[in-house]
């Protein structure tokens, strides 16, 4: 037994670690408009990145994330181009407790294809004749705090209501 009352492996560590596979990722929907084109901006584009995350599960163990990006440019109060992206990914989850399963498909899951979207984002905005679109890293475990706060704030209201 670990220190922890927990069975152990003949090392001394868990048999049976907490883990997240990646089973496989795809584009699920990919649109890109470009009203801009032909131009070459003198100024820069004002860049409007929104993000949401989705999680489903569709096997015992299988859960889909679902990463929307939507990107808008525009150069001086005009479209200059708008991407919408839906990224998803298959994850396999093993030995991860129920009250931190939300957790791992909506902050681990979408880190892990970040890198992955952000290339496509890049490559589609290149692509369309405009300098490739670098997105920052995105601290998707405050984004799961502001969610979480607007849904425990909308729950909160419902009650009043009540």
């Amino acid at each position: 037994m670990s220190e922890q009352g927990m069975p152990a492996g003949e090392n001394g560590m868990d048999t049976n670690p907490p883990r997240i596979q990646v089973v496989g990722q795809y584009i699920k929907d990919l649109s890109f408009e470009n009203p801009g084109a032909p131009s070459n901006p003198a100024s820069r584009p004002q860049i409007e990145l929104s993000v949401d995350l989705q999680a489903r599960q569709l096997d015992v163990q299988i859960y889909e994330v679902e990463m929307k990006l939507r990107v808008a440019a525009t150069v001086e109060d005009k479209p200059s181009f708008l991407l919408e992206l839906v990224y998803a990914g298959l994850f396999q989850l093993h030995n991860i407790p129920d009250e931190v399963r939300n957790q791992v498909l909506l902050i681990e899951a979408p880190h892990l294809l970040f890198p992955f979207a952000r290339r496509i984002v890049a490559d589609m905005v290149r692509d369309g004749g405009m300098p490739p679109l670098m997105i920052e890293p995105i601290d998707f475990a405050a984004l799961y705090r502001a969610k979480a706060q607007e849904l425990q704030q909308m729950r909160a209201g419902a009650q009043g209501e009540a």
